[in-house]
């Protein structure tokens, strides 16, 4: 047994708001490969937290994709908002931080590649 993809799509779902569908599954797909290359020897890959990082590391990866596109504009109470695609960008990063600390006991982090460029100012 190992991660479950399902519930790895399920969660990407929730925390990006995107259909896990054939347009994401190359970046679903990517994703479950670095966490598993994170994976320490002796951790326990059925644990349900890895799940949790896997759908993280994919959203922060459609976030950026989403931002370097510029489709990242969208709709919220009826206007448009520019400002939010820095901002789901952040928040990716902020929620797969979380989740690297959360399993800081199943993986190793030091070949993680992940930094955040701050937004221009101006």
């Amino acid at each position: 047994m190992s991660i479950n993809f399902n519930n790895v799509k399920a969660l990407f779902e929730l925390f990006s708001g995107e259909q896990a569908d054939s347009q994401w599954a190359p970046v679903l797909s990517m994703a479950l490969v670095e966490v598993q290359a994170m994976l320490l020897p002796d951790a326990d890959d059925t644990d349900p937290r890895l799940e949790f990082l896997t759908a993280s590391v994919a959203n922060y990866r459609v976030q950026e994709i989403k931002l370097s596109s510029g489709k990242a504009e969208y709709e919220y109470v009826g206007q448009m908002n520019s400002g939010g695609a820095r901002t789901s960008l952040a928040g990716a990063a902020t929620l797969m931080r979380e989740y690297v600390q959360l399993c800081a006991d199943l993986i190793n982090t030091s070949t993680f590649v992940f930094e955040t460029i701050p937004p221009k100012e101006g």
